[in-house]
């Protein structure tokens, strides 16, 4: 099946993952961790993109972000993955393809699914049994969202500016939606599905505002044969052989 065009349109939030290949890690050391957030940092500035959460994980990246330029997203991490390979590829003397591919990713729809893209991204750790609270994880956007700490890589959503007029009310409101609150199955596969296969997750009226800017298709076709094709192929078969041809 013929991959779908990615896109990201200006203003519209997307979740991008990308895993090293062969699940092999991407990141050795802590200075690996800063080398590729310093490239983020940058680029993202450069290209116009907006960053909201990320987590860096040992073999593999999440990131949400918002592009605010044309086609920022594939420039930005064009660029972090050029710098970053060829970085990693001389600090460990090795060669080759380093990434899985292209990047994958999704389309979200804000009120929808927005702060869920914030938990799932920043509980990947936990997720993993690597530590016990998202806090302790110090490659995640966790401490800058929750805790306050400083970032120039991090840029609020709107929908996080939303959740109290002090910067220490947003602090807490964002803390409590991870007590306790654990993402359900059906939405964690909802997100993994639209993220591997590029699609949009929303509703079926963000779907559509979604195809109709863009002129793409976001939604999954339906595996196996189209409805009806039984029913049309036993009446063209029922029918003589004059009558088909006309």
């Amino acid at each position: 099946m013929a991959r779908l065009a990615r896109v990201a349109p200006v203003g519209v939030p997307v979740h991008v993952y990308q895993r090293g290949n062969n699940h092999q890690a991407v990141f050795a050391d802590e200075s690996d961790f800063v080398a590729y957030l310093g490239w983020l940092k940058e680029y993202s500035k450069k290209y116009g993109v907006d960053i909201h959460a990320w987590c860096l994980m040992t073999n593999h990246i999440h990131l949400l972000c918002t592009p605010r330029l044309e086609g920022g997203i594939s420039q930005m991490l064009q660029s972090v993955n050029r710098h970053y390979v060829r970085y990693f590829n001389y600090q460990y003397q090795r060669t080759g393809t380093l990434w899985e591919g292209r990047y994958k990713s999704c389309l979200v729809q804000e009120n929808a699914y927005l702060l869920d893209l914030y938990r799932y991204i920043e509980m990947n750790p936990v997720t993993a049994d690597m530590v016990q609270e998202p806090s302790e994880y110090p490659w995640s956007s966790y401490q800058i969202n929750a805790l306050g700490k400083s970032s120039e890589v991090c840029t609020p959503h709107p929908l996080y500016f939303a959740l109290g007029k002090e910067a220490i009310q947003r602090q807490q409101a964002y803390r409590d939606l991870f007590n306790g609150h654990v993402l359900d199955t059906k939405r964690i596969e909802d997100i993994e599905l639209a993220t591997s296969k590029g699609l949009a997750l929303g509703n079926d009226r963000f779907k559509v505002q979604i195809e109709l800017l863009t002129g793409r298709r976001v939604v999954s076709k339906k595996a196996g044969r189209p409805a009806g094709w039984r029913k049309t192929k036993l009446d063209k078969a029922a029918k003589p052989d004059n009558e088909a041809a006309d």
